[in-house]
């Protein structure tokens, strides 16, 4: 203090004491911070209110409640809080699940936030870097009326979804933010972050048939699929509108990649007409593909690690299914495609494949949905054994292009988009 600082922050169990000890020697720009910690969870909302009154009473310019996230639920508690406050403060809630706290605060009145300087070197759990803050979520920009993105997902860090709804969304001069949202449970933080500020979602493994059942109204093709990946809320009336857009993205992906494998042109119909489509897992994304496939008149196998799921999903769409164990064995003609829809193979498992090498001989077209890395080692091999690939970064941004257009109502800006990916 007397070297001059602007903010000292003060944990509460000592404020008393020290604001008696300076008495009335405090220079006038100095504020004085007064923090509680929470390092095992975030307590109820007439408990935090209770705690801004006791950090209050010690004489505090500014009341500063850290908590730890449980649940991403646990955030909406800091955010009634801030929003509600007649004083200057700060709530901030630790960990992967509290990271929205430290990127929406100036939505919801928070005083600031914490950056670090550097990726890993953190003062507390979950602190995004001040470049991601300032550059990647254009913190300076957003405020009371900035609308809420987010790609819902467990795990979700992965994403590189925020990267390229930000850029554009700045470019575009649209007033939103897109974050990284870990769920553990949909249903409750679809129920706890009700208010039309949540405007938009995208939805990522293991949400996306949960998603279904969350949604008010389910467009008739991803009803049919039973995969929900974009989540709309409406402005009128706040309900939520279900949507999938994997599928397009996927299968218009694999049609370039065999259109140009083959020199063949678009106005012959879909390159995918009558050709063996082999779909790799039975989820949420394995159902958008096989889908599409079936649609584009392709003939559908479904391989998954557990038969059942596998049989069930082929009923569905009118294919046939395998365990996974069997794939390698499986090959009643040449010239096959395959689609890899599991996370198989997805950073950090890097050295995991789906499929033995020697198997993919007799695929002409091998897709892998998983984009991180872009080339696997699914698509690698592949690539040595003669076949076309098409990676798992066109999937992701065939399907965010019409993500960006149901979100903002605004053209997707595709060259923007393939660009910012490409540096990644």
């Amino acid at each position: 203090m007397e070297l001059g600082a602007d903010y000292i922050d003060v944990e509460l169990k000592v404020a008393h004491e020290f604001i008696k000890s300076i008495g009335g020697k405090k220079p006038e720009k100095i504020k004085v911070i007064v923090s509680s910690h929470n390092y095992q969870s975030t307590p109820s909302v007439v408990e935090l209110g209770n705690l801004v009154v006791k950090i209050q009473s010690t004489g505090a310019d500014i009341v500063k409640i850290a908590t730890t996230a449980i649940d991403i639920t646990d955030v909406a508690r800091i955010f009634q809080i801030t929003v509600h406050s007649q004083v200057p403060i700060i709530g901030l809630v630790m960990g992967e699940r509290g990271l929205i706290s430290r990127i929406l605060c100036t939505k919801f009145g928070g005083y600031l936030t914490f950056g670090t300087l550097e990726g890993g070197v953190v003062s507390a759990p979950g602190q995004p870097t001040i470049n991601d803050l300032l550059n990647l979520y254009n913190f300076r920009q957003l405020g009371p009326d900035t609308k809420v993105y987010g790609i819902i997902g467990k795990p979700v860090g992965h994403s590189k979804s925020p990267m390229l709804y930000n850029e554009a969304f700045k470019s575009a001069g649209f007033n939103g933010v897109f974050v990284h949202l870990l769920v553990d449970d949909l249903e409750m933080f679809l129920q706890t972050y009700s208010s039309t500020d949540f405007a938009g979602f995208s939805c990522t493994i293991p949400h996306k048939e949960t998603a279904v059942k969350c949604c008010d109204e389910v467009d008739p093709v991803a009803k049919s699929i039973g995969a929900v990946n974009c989540i709309i809320r409406r402005q009128s009336d706040g309900k939520l509108f279900g949507c999938n857009t994997d599928y397009i993205g996927a299968i218009s992906a694999i049609e370039d990649g065999l259109q140009a494998g083959y020199n063949m042109s678009s106005a012959a119909g879909s390159p995918l007409a009558g050709k063996l489509f082999v779909v790799i897992g039975a989820g949420g994304a394995g159902k958008a593909l096989a889908y599409g496939a079936k649609q584009k008149g392709a003939r559908v196998v479904i391989a998954n690690r557990t038969y059942e799921r596998a049989r069930e999903l082929a009923d569905v769409i009118g294919g046939d299914a395998l365990s996974l164990d069997d794939l390698a064995r499986f090959h009643p003609e040449d010239g096959m495609i395959l689609a890899n829809t599991t996370s198989i193979g997805m950073q950090p498992n890097i050295d995991q494949t789906p499929m033995p090498k020697d198997a993919l001989k007799y695929y002409s077209l091998v897709f892998d949905a998983v984009y991180t890395p872009k080339i696997t080692r699914l698509l690698r091999e592949a690539k040595e054994t003669g076949a076309t690939i098409v990676s798992g970064l066109e999937m992701f941004i065939g399907q965010a292009y019409e993500q960006f257009e149901r979100f903002t109502g605004l053209p997707a800006p595709k060259e923007q988009f393939r660009r910012t990916m490409s540096k990644y």
